[in-house]
């Protein structure tokens, strides 16, 4: 059974019972009623019969009637049993109405002495009134029976007027039952329905909405609140997705702590520098799952002063050191109550690289002006004390400034370059270049400089191999690149330039078979005023600023710059341009 009908059933069933109480009620009412008025009529009426009897037994006939025509014309059979239990009148069979079943009935209730008193029964539809009497000379019970069909019709028409009466209740309960159900019950149950929606998360239930009193007030309510918890639990939502995409996207590393030094919250920025995944950190206490020290004491010393607490220090990563910067900060609650504490770390690693290449950049400028100079200013000196009029000293000593100046004046020359190819808004003049041909132009040089030391210079060029790029900027790389491998290279050696040409890209290989570079100097060779051999860069005008400069012009083309060498047998440099 549907619970939606069943409030309108309990009401029917409920309806039913109260109109057959009601039925019978009225029945038994109507019932007493009239065996009042049987046994006050009869009861009045009881000596006219006697005196009948008594005149009838002393003569046949009274006013010229038998007793069989009186009994049928007052519709009243009477029936007269003496002591004896035999029966002196019956004018029973007079009367059609009383059937012979039921006088026998009514003689055996006559013959029982309790019976024997003025009390009126009423069977079925025959009323029966014993009155104990003396006829004449016997003593005995007179019996008088009157049929009563209008109780029975009475009560037909009584439980006739109420099953008509219930009909149209029902048909009234029904009416009035569903107006109150498309009214009250149908919006009170919708919403509550609702309602169990919403405690279970689901905010976006929605209840029918009445127009009728406090239901449709309680349904427009309702699904107001839900309307509502719908767009906080989005906005909560959004703004989750949004804490937790910035937290994640950081740059920084973040671990949040709670009171009791449990994580709580880790980011991908800190994962990605201390390693392993969020299980290992998230739930655990922070110095069992951090092996660092100095952030143990930072955390301590946060617990301790509450405040903000700053640290620095180097975390070991495989063969390299990783600088990082820890700041603290104590969380309270609105109350002012101990919630925990947030760590955020800064890798500081490029910014410490950063300032040891500028104080490495500030020795190593000082220390080569500083050769030049003072050769300068002490071979001036002796000069000006006297040494100038020995002809063959001043030569001497003149070609020996003239040499120290002009290193002095390419030192000069290749800072000037290298800042300005180190410039944000350097821009290279880009165009259609062949480079077949722009190596060949570098070749008068490098065969130059490779005949003073009786070096052969090989080349291998295939085909044409065209390139966007800034000729000039690339003259400078290749000429570079083989001074280098000549510089490097013992008398009689070889250098080789090859070109090889692939289908997106060329590339320019320099090797020698000179001295080399020992594996672990590969990684500082391109960095200012690094040198492998520094007293034969000295000796051959070496500024360590070539291959600094190399590496910023191939890389402004958004190319590479590769190195292989072995020492003793020599060191080649790929260059790798893009078509």
């Amino acid at each position: 059974m549907g619970s939606n009908t069943r409030p309108l059933l309990t009401y029917t069933i409920l309806v039913v019972i109260v109109m057959i109480s009601l039925g019978i009620l009225l029945a038994q009412l109507t019932r007493s009623y009239f065996i009042t008025i049987f046994e006050e009529r009869i009861s009045v009426e009881s000596q006219y019969f006697v005196t009948f009897l008594e005149d009838y037994l002393e003569g046949e006939q009274v006013n010229g009637q038998s007793i069989d025509e009186f009994s049928a014309q007052i519709n009243t059979s009477m029936i007269f049993v003496n002591n004896e239990n035999e029966v002196v009148i019956d004018t029973v069979e007079a009367n059609d109405e009383i059937s012979e079943e039921k006088k026998q009935e009514i003689l055996r209730l006559i013959q029982r002495q309790d019976q024997v008193s003025r009390e009126g029964v009423l069977l079925d539809d025959v009323f029966y009134y014993p009155i104990p009497q003396t006829i004449g000379e016997s003593s005995g019970t007179l019996v008088l029976l009157s049929p009563v069909e209008s109780l029975s019709n009475i009560t037909k028409n009584i439980w006739l007027i109420i099953g008509l009466t219930l009909l149209l209740g029902l048909i009234a309960i029904f009416l009035i039952g569903f107006n109150i159900f498309s009214k009250y019950i149908k919006p009170i149950r919708s919403a509550a329905g609702v309602a169990d929606e919403l405690a279970k998360g689901n905010y976006r239930a929605r209840t029918y909405e009445g127009h009728f009193g406090e239901a449709g007030q309680l349904s427009h309510s309702i699904n107001i609140l839900a309307r509502n918890l719908q767009t906080m639990t989005s906005t909560k939502g959004m703004q989750e997705n949004q804490l937790e995409a910035v937290i994640n996207n950081m740059g920084s590393g973040l671990i949040l702590i709670d009171e009791k030094g449990y994580i709580l919250l880790v980011n991908r920025a800190f994962l990605d520098s201390f390693g392993g995944e969020k299980s290992k950190y998230v739930g655990y206490l922070y110095h069992e799952s951090i092996p660092f020290t100095a952030i143990h004491e930072t955390v301590q010393n946060i617990y301790m002063f509450e405040e903000t607490v700053t640290e620095s220090f180097i975390m070991p990563v495989h063969i390299d050191q990783k600088h990082l910067e820890v700041t603290g900060a104590p969380i309270f609650s609105d109350k002012g109550n101990w919630k925990g504490i947030v760590l955020v770390f800064h890798d500081i690693t490029e910014l410490k690289k950063l300032e040891k290449m500028r104080k490495d950049f500030v020795a190593n400028v000082s220390h080569e002006l500083k050769t030049p100079i003072t050769s300068i200013r002490g071979f001036s000196e002796t000069l000006l004390d006297g040494a100038m009029k020995d002809e063959d000293m001043l030569e001497q000593f003149l070609q020996i400034i003239l040499k120290e100046s002009g290193r002095l004046q390419s030192l000069i020359q290749d800072l000037l370059e290298l800042s300005k190819v180190e410039k944000e808004d350097f821009q290279l003049n880009l165009d259609r270049i062949n480079l077949n041909r722009l190596l060949e132009e570098v070749l008068p040089l490098a065969e130059h400089q490779a005949e003073q030391k009786n070096i052969t210079l090989h080349t291998h060029l295939q085909g044409e191999s065209w390139i966007e790029g800034d000729a000039s900027r690339l003259k400078q790389v290749f000429i570079n690149l083989t001074a280098n491998a000549i510089n490097y290279t013992s008398e009689n050696g070889d250098v080789h330039l090859t070109l090889e040409d692939h289908k997106e890209h060329v590339i320019v290989s320099v090797s020698d078979n000179g001295v080399g570079i020992p594996e672990e100097e590969i990684p500082r060779i391109f960095e200012r005023f690094y040198r492998v051999d520094k007293a034969r860069s000295r000796n051959s005008g070496g500024t360590g600023l070539g291959l600094a400069i190399v590496k910023h012009i191939i890389e402004a083309h958004h190319g590479h710059i590769e190195v292989e060498s072995e020492v003793d047998n020599g060191t080649v440099f790929h260059v790798k341009l893009f078509k």
